[in-house]
């Protein structure tokens, strides 16, 4: 999907909602045990009930990876399934280098079809540009993230005094443009997403952190907006698992029409 078609879609649904797919089999209601593939059944009615409201859908590759070749089937499954129309990010979160990015690469965009994949920036442009090469795919790549451990690197100084974060966003800018390369920026850190704007000021970000890890909406908003929206904010424990019995869906149904009716208004706001 390129960029034309994500920002279309997101003004039709008023909404930049991201729903992360991050289905583990022990939070799931017990009732979908009984089916031959629990996973995917769970899968199928979150993206029923909230596909009104999402513009993307962010499968957490690990909770899918643990359950071995069957795993990989209902990841598959419930990619099939995700309407074309709807960006789909591969939370993978890759960062090696060669024919082994190269491999990753294919595999998320032609083996599997998703539409983005997270990357990791430590070993370089090698570890990026693979993933770049693919039209119409996007690297999300990690810039800032809201997690404890981030200050241990992100946040350490470089030798003329930035942030190693701020380092990583102008040297990566120039690898891809704002048609291929989106960033990972922690909701958590409202301030600091006003400073990777800055920095990239057209690129989209994935936003992880709202409502379960604390984040605020109109904060990411307020910082992050620019005028294509550039924005797909992240909610996954909060809508997936807002509801436990057989009702679990039409739960997470309106836990996505509320977040999409705050994002509507926040894009009459600033847009």
């Amino acid at each position: 999907m390129n960029r034309k078609a994500l920002f279309k879609e997101i003004q039709k649904k008023a909404s930049f909602l991201c729903v992360g797919l991050d289905t583990d089999l022990s939070k799931i209601p017990a009732h979908l045990h009984r089916e031959a593939d629990p996973v995917f059944e769970f899968n199928k009615q979150i993206i029923d009930a909230t596909a009104d409201y999402a513009v993307a859908y962010k499968p957490n590759i690990a909770f899918y990876e643990a359950l071995g070749p069957k795993g990989w089937e209902s990841l598959q499954k419930t990619l099939d399934y995700i309407p074309k129309d709807i960006f789909t990010i591969a939370d993978a979160k890759r960062g090696d280098i060669g024919n082994t990015s190269s491999l990753y690469a294919k595999a998320f965009f032609e083996t599997m079809e998703f539409d983005s994949v997270t990357v990791a920036p430590y070993m370089g442009v090698d570890s990026v540009q693979p993933f770049l090469e693919f039209k119409d795919k996007w690297v999300i790549l990690l810039a800032l993230t809201s997690n404890e451990g981030s200050k241990d690197f992100q946040l350490i100084p470089s030798q003329d005094g930035k942030p190693l974060f701020q380092e990583v966003l102008e040297k990566s800018a120039t690898w891809g443009t704002p048609e291929n390369l989106m960033y990972v920026v922690g909701a958590t850190r409202g301030e600091k997403i006003a400073e990777v704007r800055k920095i990239v000021p057209d690129h989209f970000f994935l936003v992880p952190g709202v409502g379960a890890q604390g984040g605020s909406l109109a904060e990411v908003a307020q910082y992050g907006m620019n005028r294509e929206c550039g924005l797909l904010v992240n909610s996954s424990r909060g809508i997936i698992y807002a509801g436990k019995d057989k009702d679990f869906a039409k739960t997470a149904q309106l836990e996505a029409k509320k977040l999409q009716q705050e994002m509507e208004v926040l894009l009459n706001q600033y847009l």
